[in-house]
């Protein structure tokens, strides 16, 4: 990703924290900002060695920034990688996140879904979805 998406990026989590009321601390921001650099799937400990080269943050450090992100919508974690990457669509309220992840070359396509369950238990309320989906890209698929 280039600096100027990514600036953009890092600036509208900025805005979402803002109207929500979060803080987006500096370590929360690092974070994010490394996803958005990496461009794709990145675990906590890849993400711990670049927040603080030598080691001296903790892994708590991480998984706490981490888990913020993934609360506010700025994150997905890719349950099946155990690992996350940055949500660029900017938080979108109410929709559900599609994960696209090639396993040739491990990038990801983001999309959101708007929908609305009608099949939900009685007064349950859904805070976030996820749905992964594993194949090729087209690049990938195409060099097959």
């Amino acid at each position: 990703m280039t600096a100027v998406p990514a600036q953009k990026t890092l600036e509208a989590a900025e805005r979402v924290c803002a109207r929500r009321g979060l803080s987006l601390t500096p370590v929360r921001r690092r974070v994010l900002e490394l996803l958005v650099d990496a461009g794709g799937p990145v675990k906590a400990y890849d993400l711990l060695a670049a927040l603080k080269p030598g080691g001296q943050a903790q892994p708590p450090t991480v998984y706490r920034a981490l888990d913020f992100l993934t609360k506010a919508g700025l994150a997905h974690k890719v349950e099946a990688l155990n690992a996350y990457t940055a949500c660029l669509h900017g938080a979108e309220a109410g929709a559900a996140a599609e994960l696209f992840i090639c396993e040739g070359c491990g990038a990801i396509q983001e999309r959101h879904v708007h929908r609305h369950c009608q099949d939900l238990p009685e007064g349950f309320h859904v805070d976030r979805s996820v749905i992964e989906h594993y194949g090729q890209c087209a690049a990938c698929a195409g060099s097959a």
